[in-house]
């Protein structure tokens, strides 16, 4: 399963339910990881979002969609960027 960190603010406005989408930049490095699961193919896959780098951290799972698409600026986005969007259908397990 793939683990994201993600900043606290982030983090704890997802395990709200406030925040929908998390989103990644179009490089290589996501590319390799999100482009195994499959990118707009409608597939539901299962993700943890870890806040902060180590298996102590908080951490959540979530089930998402995954597209490129543009992002909410008042969700981390900038203006007119593409990204790989996680869409967070559900927030499952909270570890």
């Amino acid at each position: 399963m793939l683990v994201l960190p993600i900043k606290k603010k982030w983090f704890d406005m997802i395990l709200s339910g406030e925040k929908k989408e998390e989103y990644r930049e179009i490089k290589e490095y996501y590319g390799s990881r999100l482009g195994k699961l499959g990118v707009g193919d409608n597939q539901v896959h299962e993700i943890l979002f870890r806040n902060g780098y180590g298996n102590d951290k908080p951490t959540i799972k979530c089930k998402v969609k995954i597209v490129i698409d543009y992002g909410n600026p008042n969700w981390g986005a900038e203006i007119g960027e593409t990204y790989f969007v996680l869409k967070i259908l559900s927030v499952e397990e909270v570890c």
